[in-house]
C-alpha cells in the first residue's frame, strides 16, 4: 500500500524530467503500480483509512510523484454533477483542446507540494485524451471542466512541469479573460 511518505516532493530531479512512455503492452509491474497508485487515492478518499494511515487526500497521482519516470495516471475524482471518474491510465496525452480556459477559484494544490502557493492556474476548459488503458486498449475521452483540469494537472507531471509553473508571477490573482471559473 503506498502511504504519503511515498510521494516525492517538488525540488526532487524526478518531477522535472519528461517521463519515459510506457512500452506496451503493460508489464504487471506496471499494472501492479497503476492499481496501487488508485488504492492510493481510493484510501486517501476514505476518511476513516485516510486517518488511520495518515493519508493526504488527493484526486489525482502520476507515476513520477512516486519516483517512477513513466507515463502513468491514476485518477479518482467525481465532476460537477457528483459523478466518479476513476482511471489507470497508461500514456495519456492531450490529442485537442478548447481555445476557452477555465481554473480552479481555489487555485490547485499537490501531492508533491507541501505548502499552499496562491494563484489562479489557466487551463484548457475541454480536452480531449488519448491513452491506453491495463488490458492495453486505446481509450479516448472528452472532458471539461474539473475532470479536464485533473487531467491536465497529471499529464504535467508526465513532462515535468509543475502547476505553479503556469501561474503569473508578477499577478497570481490577474483574472483569466474569458476563463470559466470552477468551484471544488
Amino acid at each position: 500500500m503506498l502511504t504519503t511518505n511515498d510521494i516525492i516532493k517538488e525540488g526532487h530531479p524526478t518531477l522535472r524530467r519528461v517521463a519515459d512512455d510506457v512500452v506496451l503492452p503493460p508489464t504487471l509491474e506496471d499494472i501492479a503500480t497503476l492499481d496501487m497508485m488508485l488504492e492510493y487515492l481510493q484510501n486517501s478518499q476514505n476518511p476513516e483509512i485516510s486517518m488511520q494511515h495518515d493519508l493526504r487526500p488527493g484526486i489525482g497521482l502520476a507515476a513520477p510523484q512516486i519516483n517512477i519516470s513513466k507515463k502513468m495516471i491514476a485518477i479518482h475524482a467525481r465532476d460537477e454533477s457528483g459523478n466518479l471518474h476513476s482511471y489507470k491510465l497508461l500514456n495519456p496525452r492531450i490529442v485537442s483542446h478548447s481555445v476557452e480556459r477555465s481554473y480552479l477559484t481555489t487555485g490547485e494544490g499537490c501531492l508533491s507540494v507541501d505548502r499552499e502557493v496562491p494563484g489562479l492556474v489557466p487551463r484548457y476548459a475541454r480536452v480531449t485524451v488519448k491513452a491506453v488503458n491495463t488490458e492495453g486498449e486505446e481509450v479516448k475521452l472528452r472532458l471539461k471542466g474539473l475532470i479536464a483540469i485533473v487531467f491536465q494537472h497529471e499529464i504535467d507531471h508526465l513532462n515535468g512541469v509543475m502547476f505553479y509553473d503556469h501561474i503569473d508571477q508578477n499577478n497570481p490573482f490577474q483574472p483569466i479573460e474569458g476563463a470559466i471559473p470552477i468551484e471544488r
